[in-house]
Formats: structure tokens, C-alpha cells, sequence
């Protein structure tokens, strides 16, 4: 099974104990394995699970900002793009970082 712990981004960066950072390293992998079963299964972006696996990464990201429509779906941007983002993403099931950006965009419309 591929490592799924890494959490991307500036929040490494902030001062978080050592227990909290693996609360959150957990809290992400558990919310990225969800989505690769997800896609896994062949499910559509909006179905049922996928959307409630993006609702819990909206969840997380609440812990450190709070995106509006649009920067939410531009943070899901960064999962096609060749950033860090893409590459762990698609490093844990190929075309993850695109399934995932189709589902956030669905969130977002729906719920932002």
C-alpha cells in the first residue's frame, strides 16, 4: 500500500505539536484512502461517497483556512497541475488529482 500520510502545503511550516501533526497526517490519509476507493469502485465524482469523502476534506481544510467557492476549486486546481499536490496524489492511484478536482468543483457548486 502507498503512503498516504503526506500533508502538502504551508501547514507543515506552522508550529503544530508532534501530536497534532499526526492527528492531522491520519485525519488526511484516512480522507485520501476513501477517495481512492472511491475511485477504485468506478464511482462518478458526484456520487454519494466521493462527496462525502470531499466534505471531509473540506472539513480538514477548515482546520487552516476557509476556501470560498472558488478558492476551493482553485486548491483542487493544483491537483492537476504539476505541483506538489499532483504528484502525491497520482503517486497513490493514477488520475486521483483529476477525479478529485472534478469532485471538488461538484462540492463546491452544490455547497459553497
Amino acid at each position: 500500500m502507498r503512503d498516504s500520510s503526506f500533508i502538502p502545503g504551508d501547514y507543515a511550516a506552522a508550529s503544530y505539536t508532534a501530536e497534532q501533526s499526526s492527528q492531522f497526517a491520519q485525519a488526511f490519509s484516512s480522507i485520501t484512502q476513501k477517495m481512492i476507493c472511491s475511485l477504485g469502485d468506478g464511482l462518478p465524482p458526484e456520487s454519494d461517497a466521493m462527496q462525502e469523502a470531499v466534505r471531509e476534506h473540506y472539513e480538514f481544510i477548515l482546520r487552516f483556512w476557509k476556501p470560498d467557492r472558488e478558492t476551493y476549486k482553485s486548491l483542487a486546481m493544483s491537483y492537476i497541475l504539476p505541483t506538489e499536490f499532483n504528484e502525491h496524489y497520482d503517486a497513490q492511484a493514477d488520475g486521483l488529482g483529476q477525479y478529485i478536482y472534478k469532485a471538488v468543483c461538484v462540492f463546491a457548486d452544490e455547497n459553497l
